[in-house]
C-alpha cells in the first residue's frame, strides 16, 4: 500500500513505513494508488497554496547558470505552474548542488519565501541526507565544525581565519561499513554551499563521485549524496511539515 501510493498522512502521499503519526493526525488508505506528479523527472510531493516540495533528480540543476538557463528545476516548476495560472509566480528558498538529489522547498510568495529562509538563517529546518563516503569511518557518529569559504576554483574549504569564513557544522553517524565504503546519514546544523562534501573531503572520506572533492572512486555512476529528509515550520499553517524520501536505487544495497 505504501509502496503503491495508497496511504496518505495530513493530505500527503506517505511513502514510508517508520513515518510517526501523532494525535490529531489524518491518515488515509485507498483502493487506488495516488502516486507523485512527475515532470521532467522531478516528483511533486506536496503543493499547496503557498508552496511546492519537490524531489529533484540527480543530473538537474536548481537554478540557471551562465551556461543553462532552461533545464533547471526552477524552469520546469514555473512553467508547470503557469499552465493552471499564468500570474504564478515561485520563489526559490534553497538549493541542491546539480549533481545531488533530494528534496527541495518552493514558494508562491515573497512572504512565504521570507518566512522559510528566516528558519534556515535561524538553523530550526530539518536537512538529512545519505552519504556514500570512500574509506571505512571508523568513529560511530561525530562533528565536525569549520568555518568555509570559498577560494578561486569556487571550491568550499575550511579556514582558521574567521572573519574570511562562514561557520559549519555537520554532524554524522555511520549506517554501514563496506571494505572500501561507508554509508552515513548526515544531519546538517547550517546549510552552508558544499557543506557535507567539502566536510567529508577534509575528514578523509570524500562524498563518492565527487571528483571536485577527491573522490577517485565512483561505483554507482553519480554522486552519492541524498537529501532524503526536510522539516519545517509552514509559514501559514504553523504545523510542523517533515518530508522524507526512500532511498534512490542506486543507495540502496548500501543503506540496507
Amino acid at each position: 500500500m505504501l509502496s503503491h501510493g495508497r496511504v496518505r498522512l495530513n493530505g500527503e502521499v506517505c511513502k514510508i513505513p517508520g513515518r510517526r503519526a501523532e494525535p490529531g493526525d489524518l491518515l488515509k488508505v485507498s483502493e487506488h494508488g495516488s502516486p507523485a506528479k512527475k515532470i521532467h523527472g522531478i516528483e511533486i510531493l506536496y503543493d499547496d497554496d503557498d508552496l511546492l516540495v519537490i524531489h529533484k533528480p540527480a543530473g538537474l540543476l536548481t537554478v540557471a547558470t551562465l551556461h543553462e538557463r532552461e533545464r533547471t528545476a526552477y524552469a520546469y516548476l514555473r512553467g508547470y505552474l503557469k499552465r493552471s495560472d499564468a500570474r504564478q509566480k515561485i520563489f526559490i528558498v534553497h538549493r541542491l548542488d546539480k549533481f545531488v538529489s533530494g528534496l527541495l522547498v518552493f514558494a508562491k510568495s515573497e512572504g512565504i519565501k521570507a518566512s522559510l529562509q528566516t528558519q534556515f538563517q535561524k538553523h530550526s529546518i530539518v536537512r538529512k541526507y545519505w552519504a556514500i563516503v570512500k574509506g571505512r569511518v571508523e568513529k560511530d557518529q561525530g562533528t565536525i565544525q569549520s568555518h568555509l569559504a570559498e577560494d578561486h576554483s569556487r571550491r568550499m574549504h575550511s579556514t582558521d581565519t574567521v572573519s574570511e569564513g562562514k561557520r559549519a557544522v555537520t554532524h554524522y553517524r555511520v549506517l554501514r561499513r563496506f571494505s572500501n565504503l561507508t554509508s552515513l546519514e548526515v544531519t546538517l546544523e547550517t546549510g552552508r554551499k558544499n557543506q557535507i562534501r567539502a566536510h567529508m573531503s577534509e575528514l578523509g572520506h570524500p562524498v563518492i563521485g565527487d571528483k571536485a572533492y577527491g573522490s577517485s572512486i565512483d561505483p554507482i555512476g553519480r554522486m552519492g549524496l541524498h537529501a532524503f529528509c526536510l522539516g519545517f515550520i509552514h509559514p501559514r499553517t504553523q504545523s510542523q511539515r517533515t518530508f522524507q524520501t526512500a532511498p534512490p536505487h542506486e543507495f540502496r544495497r548500501y543503506l540496507r
